[in-house]
Order: structure tokens, then C-alpha cells, then sequence
């Protein structure tokens, strides 16, 4: 089974994930005050939903034995799963002002869908020249 996660910064700084699947009515959702612990936290919610649906039928069905999960992130929670990445050399790279990617980081901008369309294609670009390296 596949689940479609969403990842976001909230106005607290703390960064939430939820997804519109659930376990057999049982919602999944995960918090925390970094991509990685709201990741935990969200996996956490999958194991628990499992455990009562087991309790519940005495069985956990086959499809949800393995479940892969799929992570869309908007730009602050990108940025900070992905804090390796030089934000002023990647605006300079893809011809972003440096000051509006990094309120873009924060949170406290908003791009645009075009800006975005932009970044997500840098990104991918990125990831090609990535998966090219050998050594």
C-alpha cells in the first residue's frame, strides 16, 4: 500500500505531516519540531494504526503489511529535511534573488506556482546530476 504524505511548516515553527489515506478508518499524522521527528512521529501513527487494526480483526490484512510512503513537502520543510543544501547557491543557481529563497526557507514568503514549477525543476535537475556521479 502506498500513502500520499504532506509535509508542512506551521506558523508555531513546528512541522506537520498528514495524509488524506487512512489504515482502515484509522487517520495517521506525526509532529514535531523538525522534519525527521515529525517523520518518527508520523511512522509511529502507522505502527499504532496497525496494532489496533490487528486488535480489532485479530489479523492485520496483507495490504497493509507493506506500506511505502510518499512525502511532499512545501518549501520550509524541504529545506530543512534537505539542510545540506547551500539555499543562496542553489537561488544563485536557478536565478532566484538569494534574500527571497531564504524567506522562501523560512516561511515567511510564499512562492509563487511558477517559482515553484521553477525549484521543483532545479531540484530534479539536481537529483539527475546526483544519480550520474560515480566514483
Amino acid at each position: 500500500m502506498k500513502i500520499l504524505a504532506v509535509i508542512e511548516k506551521g506558523t508555531d515553527g513546528q512541522y506537520s505531516i498528514y495524509s488524506d489515506n487512512t489504515l482502515m478508518n484509522h487517520g495517521l499524522g506525526g509532529y514535531g519540531s523538525s522534519v525527521e521527528k515529525a517523520k518518527a512521529d508520523f511512522f509511529e501513527s502507522i505502527k499504532e494504526a496497525k496494532q489496533m487494526i490487528q486488535e480489532e480483526k485479530s489479523c492485520l490484512p496483507e495490504n497493509l503489511k507493506d506500506i511505502t510512503v510518499e512525502f511532499r513537502y512545501d518549501l520550509p520543510s524541504f529545506f530543512n529535511c534537505f539542510d545540506w543544501i547551500n539555499v543562496s547557491k542553489f537561488a544563485k543557481r536557478i536565478g532566484i534573488n538569494e534574500s527571497l529563497m531564504r524567506q522562501y526557507k523560512s516561511g515567511i514568503a510564499s512562492a509563487s506556482e511558477a517559482t515553484m514549477k521553477r525549484i521543483l525543476a532545479a531540484v530534479k535537475e539536481m537529483a539527475s546530476e546526483l544519480q550520474a556521479v560515480t566514483m
